[in-house]
């Protein structure tokens, strides 16, 4: 992972989806096509070509075999899956809080 990669997040910026950081900072400095990367991580092409592709994201056990192939912790590639997540919804916030009907928390409803 590089320090130029878009999936820092600060208050202006948009964090971009994780697989355009495999694509991007892994795969492609290394030489490695989608099909030779999914050999790396041990997981079908498909798999990988749908994370680099956005039609998937990171999940946990994704998160461990990209941190052991290609570095990172795999807490840091689940966390830059949950900004991207995040981020998403934030776009859609107001259209989601006109569908819930709030209630009176009660001791009842607190977890202990």
């Amino acid at each position: 992972m590089t320090e130029q990669s878009d999936t820092v997040v600060g208050p202006m910026r948009k964090p971009s989806h994780p697989g355009d950081l495999v694509r991007h900072d892994c795969l492609e400095p290394l030489g490695l096509t989608v099909t030779k990367g999914a050999e790396v991580l041990g997981v079908p092409r498909k798999t990988l070509d749908n994370l680099v592709n956005r039609r998937a994201g990171v999940s946990p056990e994704m998160a461990v075999r990209l941190a052991t192939a290609f570095g990172g912790s795999a807490q840091s590639w689940i966390t830059m899956q949950a900004n991207y997540d995040y981020a998403q919804v934030r776009q859609r916030e107001a259209a989601i809080k006109a569908t819930v009907k709030p209630v009176k928390a009660t001791r009842d409803m607190v977890p202990a």
